[in-house]
Parts: structure tokens; C-alpha cells; sequence
């Protein structure tokens, strides 16, 4: 059964691929201000190991060519320039009944904040897929984007060991299954639209 499951998943994994690389390649100039860009790393590190397709970060677009991300150094606005130029590349998802202007307003209000590298809830430090899940709105001024399970093992439903060994080094158990959010998972929600991938 478990070896059914791994080729399943791997299955859906290579569709996905199959899919990012085959979206319409679009310019900085058919992006809006709230577009999320998602971060597709062909190689696969820690992080797509435990999560859907090959998605391993997500920032939001301001306009301007100016993008806000949760980094190591923190939330911080960054060129578009310098988000087009990293290695793999980047799906443009559109995110549907979203106040843009409030959403955006919201997100630069974590302007500043630490990252969290421990990827745990209710505390000032934010990641990425959290930043995006803490910030956008929609017409009502009600969140978007609820929090899912966490989720840190492999098709197998094993808990991967870079994530044991990681969280040991902090003296924790792993918080697989605490609320929180990724960027895979989040390019698939039914708000989220892809609709090309930026050259």
C-alpha cells in the first residue's frame, strides 16, 4: 500500500511539473500589484520534499517592480529584478475576491518582523506562506487564506530526517501537524489562479 501511495504522489509531482513548465511565459509588465509570486526549484531541497510540486517560497508583488518576501534577513521589499535572477523560476499566481490595496496595506504592516526559521504559529516571526496567509483580505477585510496542518513528512508519511534532525538541534519535537502554511499547498488553493510563469 505504501509503495502505491509513493508512486501516486511521485505521479502527481511530475504532472505538476509537467504543468508549471508548460504555463504561458509572461513579462514584469502583465503583473499586478497582490500577484504572488511562487518559487519553483527544479532540484527539490528540504522543503518540496514535504510539501506539494517543487514550490519552495512565495513573495508578494507591490508594483513598481518591487516585491515584499519573508527572507532569512526578515520581511523586506526586494527588486524584481533580483527575485527573476535567482536560480529555477517563478509561477505568477493571481488570487482571486482579494482587496489588493488592503491586502498590500496589511502586508507591509510586517515590514521589519524576524523570519521564522522554526515555522511555528502565534508567535512575531513570519514566514513566507505566512506572511501571505496573515495578509490577505478580501472585500470584507476577512482573511483569504485559512491555515492548514503543518506538514514535514514524505509520501511515505514519514517524517523526513533533515526535519528530526533540524528541530532536535532546537530541542523540539517537530510540529507536524500544528496550524500553519506552505507555498506549495498555497498555489493550489481555489482563490489562487496560475497564470504564467515569468521570464
Amino acid at each position: 500500500m505504501k509503495l502505491t501511495h509513493i508512486l501516486i504522489c511521485a505521479l502527481l509531482c511530475l504532472a505538476t511539473i509537467s504543468c508549471q513548465t508548460q504555463q504561458a511565459q509572461l513579462s514584469v509588465t502583465d503583473l499586478r500589484p497582490a500577484d504572488l509570486l511562487f518559487h519553483v526549484t527544479p532540484d527539490g531541497n528540504a522543503i518540496t520534499d514535504v510539501t506539494p510540486g517543487m514550490i519552495d517560497h512565495v513573495a508578494i508583488y507591490l508594483g513598481a517592480d518591487s516585491v515584499l518576501e519573508a527572507v532569512g534577513r526578515g520581511v523586506v521589499i526586494t527588486s524584481l529584478d533580483s527575485i527573476v535572477r535567482r536560480s529555477g523560476y517563478q509561477l505568477i499566481g493571481r488570487v482571486r475576491r482579494v482587496d489588493a490595496q488592503r491586502s498590500i496595506t496589511q502586508a507591509r504592516s510586517y515590514l521589519g518582523r524576524s523570519y521564522d526559521w522554526l515555522y511555528l504559529p502565534d508567535n512575531d516571526d513570519i514566514y513566507c506562506s505566512e506572511l501571505v496567509q496573515l495578509s490577505y483580505l478580501d472585500h470584507q477585510g476577512k482573511p483569504l487564506f485559512s491555515t492548514i496542518p503543518m506538514s514535514f513528512h514524505d509520501a511515505s508519511g514519514r517524517i523526513t530526517d533533515y526535519w528530526i534532525q533540524f528541530y532536535a538541534r532546537h530541542q523540539m519535537a517537530v510540529p507536524e501537524g500544528k496550524p500553519g502554511t506552505n507555498p506549495g499547498e498555497l498555489s493550489r488553493r481555489p482563490s489562487v489562479r496560475i497564470v504564467g510563469r515569468l521570464k
